[in-house]
């Protein structure tokens, strides 16, 4: 499927465009109550308040589980090099942060889409259940400028400190934080 460009499923507008640099957020199917998912719905200014939120700790957090997160992991890295770049990435108990580069025509929905379905298979699968597992949408913003890019690495890869997870970001076994140890 080839890159969409702006577009929506009805949920958050999305920009899908080859060799663009994106920060993504995806998150599990009940990590946010009904109403506070109702009011955060096509605002893209209430990305800090679904952060606080996500970081909360609401819901099953099946992320929480070693098993579950490395499969998740495994999953992102899986197509590194061939259908996107991986630049930074961070599996939190009840969402996934990743920036990435599209590369070779690719498109970021078919992308986040091949995620999901396969990480929502295989957990259902190890964690004995069935329904959703995904929220259906994600959040996407598209990085601007080298300087943007480096704000939303270091959010990325911080995000378990912020949310007193861990005390340094290095510390998280499942992001590309553990990679930078000097």
């Amino acid at each position: 499927m080839q890159p969409k460009g702006w577009h929506s499923r009805g949920y958050l507008p999305h920009f899908d465009s080859p060799e663009t640099v994106q920060f993504v957020t995806f998150r599990l199917a009940d990590s946010l109550p009904a109403h506070v998912a109702k009011a955060l719905q096509d605002r893209d200014h209430a990305f800090p308040r679904l952060d606080r939120e996500l970081d909360s700790g609401i819901g099953a957090c099946w992320l929480n589980r070693p098993d579950i997160a490395s499969l998740v992991e495994d999953a992102l890295l899986y197509f590194d090099g061939e259908r996107y770049r991986l630049l930074a990435w961070c599996v939190m108990p009840n969402h996934a942060h990743v920036v990435v580069e599209i590369v070779n025509e690719n498109s970021l929905t078919n992308i986040v889409g091949s995620w999901k379905s396969f990480t929502a298979k295989r957990a259902n699968a190890l964690l004995g259940r069935s329904g959703s597992f995904w929220h259906a949408d994600y959040f996407d913003r598209y990085m601007r400028d080298d300087r943007h890019l480096a704000r939303t690495t270091e959010y990325v890869e911080n995000n378990p400190v912020k949310a007193k997870l861990v005390s340094d970001g290095t510390e998280w076994p499942w992001s590309s934080a553990r990679f930078r140890r000097t």
